[in-house]
């Protein structure tokens, strides 16, 4: 069989993998697992991005006490991470196919050596014909340390392992020009660069999930400028993986289409990292507006008007302009106290060189 791609990440949101009560689909898991196994069989190198922990466990304990939302989180997710891999190792093994799983946290990504160790891990595990189950490890995760959801998770994880499509799989079938419930709303099945969807953005969270399709849309944006497909699709269709490989052009969801440009590895890192930002560069006017331009310039100590934080060398900080909007991202050169010494001077080291500064 002739697919479209030869490498994918696949994010499965909870609403496709457990019923209304929490308790895990297994009939649909077994679904995409099929799937899954078949484009296996067929040389497509897949990484699984799997919801669904926590509501799994939620369906199997009744608490004690009363505890509040990240007990609740830990506990539901510790148990629940337990049975949901538990089934997927069942169902691949059916197809003699090994399955790894990979428990992270959004703190793995703020280091450059973290994000390295990931990489190497989920490539060596794809080498040898393993496919890799990445899910978040919600059992020491704390509020503030989260990703967003496993839609901001599987972004990162597309951007590292240089996918060439992001399958994010929702139990709609992608982005509607209206309210899905009105008549003659239909899915917007392309959307090009710069197309705006503010107007279409629904900003409901899922029913199990953290996130809703306002978070798709943002890391679908950021991950298509990367050169990586995205596409959004319904999980709850029956063959939806090998509809989507084989006969894209027919098949239901909404499609973002990549950038020609191509993105270092060290970028692709940056793109993803202004939640781990350790600082803040604000820029004056004249930097600003050099930065934005059409040219690739580096951050100089004179284009700076204020050092803001404690952050180390080779440490993500914010770059902004003077009414402090975000322009981009970038890793900084030197510490804080040195980037403070040489703030405002001429003839200075780029504190941002271009080379590790993305735009947002």
């Amino acid at each position: 069989m002739e697919y479209q791609f030869n490498r994918i990440a696949v994010k499965i949101g909870s609403n496709v993998l457990t019923r209304k009560d929490g308790t895990l689909d297994v009939t649909r898991m077994s679904a995409l697992v099929d799937q899954v196994a078949e484009l296996h069989k067929n040389g497509v190198e897949v990484v699984l991005v799997s919801s669904g922990a926590v509501a799994s466990g939620r369906s199997e304990l009744k608490p004690a006490r009363k505890l509040d939302s990240v007990e609740q989180r830990q506990l539901f997710s510790a148990v629940g991470q337990a049975k949901l891999i538990n089934r997927y190792y069942e169902l691949f093994r059916e197809h003699g196919i090994a399955v790894g799983q990979v428990l992270t946290a959004k703190e793995s990504f703020a280091t450059r050596r973290h994000y390295l160790n990931q990489r190497s891990c989920m490539r060596v595990m794809l080498e040898n014909g393993v496919i890799p189950i990445v899910n978040e490890n919600d059992t020491v995760s704390v509020t503030e340390l989260m990703f967003t959801d496993n839609d901001e998770l599987s972004g990162l994880v597309a951007s590292m392992l240089g996918v060439q499509a992001l399958i994010i799989l929702s139990n709609i079938d992608g982005i509607y020009n209206g309210s899905p419930s009105d008549p003659g709303t239909e899915v917007i099945r392309t959307v090009e660069h710069g197309k705006d969807l503010s107007d279409y953005i629904r900003t409901e969270k899922s029913g199990f999930g953290r996130g809703g399709m306002l978070t798709k849309t943002t890391i679908a944006r950021k991950v298509a400028d990367e050169g990586i497909t995205v596409i959004i699709a319904n999980g709850r269709r029956d063959n939806i993986l090998t509809d989507l490989m084989l006969r894209p052009e027919t098949t239901v969801c909404t499609r973002f289409v990549p950038s020609d440009g191509g993105v270092s590895s060290v970028k692709k890192w940056i793109a993803h990292s202004e939640g781990f930002a350790k600082g803040e560069l604000r820029l004056n006017r004249k930097a600003a507006d050099a930065v934005r331009g059409d040219r690739a310039v580096s951050i100089l100590p004179v284009g700076v008007a204020e050092v803001k934080g404690e952050f180390e060398k080779d440490d993500i900080v914010r770059i902004t302009g003077e009414d402090g909007g975000l322009i981009g991202v970038g890793r900084v050169g030197v510490d804080s106290d040195e980037a403070r010494r040489m703030l405002g001077k001429h003839g200075q080291k780029p504190l941002v060189h271009y080379d590790y500064l993305y735009l947002e």
